[in-house]
């Protein structure tokens, strides 16, 4: 059974394993198939492969990037795969993405200093070093500095709506997201549906825009799921016809997420690599 890990971080963006890292620990845990997918970045890619090439890893690489975007009051991600990362309209999107993540993070330090946090942005960019910030970044600042025990304690006492340093995203809507995957000639997928904290009814509205816009995937399984959530994701994909995809959504190792960890598709479904003609032989 061939194992693909189709959702996966890097330093690039959010991630606290560099490329070199990443790949070794992909490879050691069994994956035969990887997609490095940082958020609204594929600066990845070219030395992840250089790097694959130059050590005789046993990877196969499928580009990949996540890209944020707007819809209702939602932020959702939208995952890429198998795309031209030279495409001019791929390129274009991201650029866009890039410069407004920049502003967002200048955003946010501002508002924190505002508040007696002081020169967060800059720890945050020294943290980042020269990959884009994320608000992941300003989470380690502030645990770093002991006003809050843990990241999720950041995002809930600083980050989320209403909170101090709190600044509505500006991304761009599914269906841009969506038309710069496919001209790019990726598949789009929608990334970790059960995390969006909606409901069913919901789900199912935001599963019916999604496929309306040219969404042709889902993500079905991760590594620290309920079962019964993976059945159901399995079925919504089936409902919807969406190809399923599974990742790990790895940033940095954890005892319940790792890459490649608890990864399989539910009975029936259609696996994402069957669109660039893969197997799970």
């Amino acid at each position: 059974m061939i194992k693909y890990d189709l959702h996966c971080h890097t330093t690039f963006s959010d991630g606290r394993l560099d490329v070199a890292e990443l790949l070794q620990r992909a490879t050691e845990k069994g994956v035969d198939i990887l997609a490095i997918t940082d958020h609204d970045t594929i600066a990845a890619i070219a030395p992840a492969r250089d790097y694959i090439g130059n050590n005789d890893l046993a990877l196969e690489l499928i580009n990949g990037v996540e890209i944020s975007t707007k819809w209702e009051s939602f932020e959702i991600h939208i995952v890429g795969l198998n795309f031209d990362p030279e495409h001019p309209v791929l390129q274009s999107l991201l650029l866009e993405q890039q410069q407004k993540r920049e502003l967002r993070a200048q955003e946010i330090g501002a508002r924190l200093a505002k508040n007696g946090y002081d020169n967060v942005y800059q720890d945050a960019q020294a943290l980042a070093k020269s990959a884009q910030i994320t608000r992941a970044h300003f989470a380690q600042v502030l645990v770093e500095r002991g006003v809050a025990k843990n990241i999720q304690g950041v995002f809930k006492k600083f980050l989320a709506r209403g909170k101090t340093g709190y600044t509505p995203s500006n991304w761009c809507d599914i269906a841009t997201a969506v038309g710069a995957i496919q001209a790019a000639g990726g598949v789009a997928v929608l990334a970790h549906p059960a995390r969006y904290k909606m409901s069913n009814k919901w789900l199912r509205k935001l599963l019916s825009h999604f496929k309306a816009v040219g969404g042709e995937a889902m993500e079905v399984a991760q590594p620290q799921q309920p079962p019964t959530e993976r059945q159901f994701l399995g079925r919504l994909s089936q409902e919807f016809e969406l190809l399923a995809s599974q990742g790990s959504d790895f940033h940095f190792p954890m005892p319940w997420v790792d890459l490649g960890r608890n990864l399989y598709l539910p009975k029936d479904c259609q696996g994402v690599w069957r669109h660039w003609g893969g197997t799970e032989e």
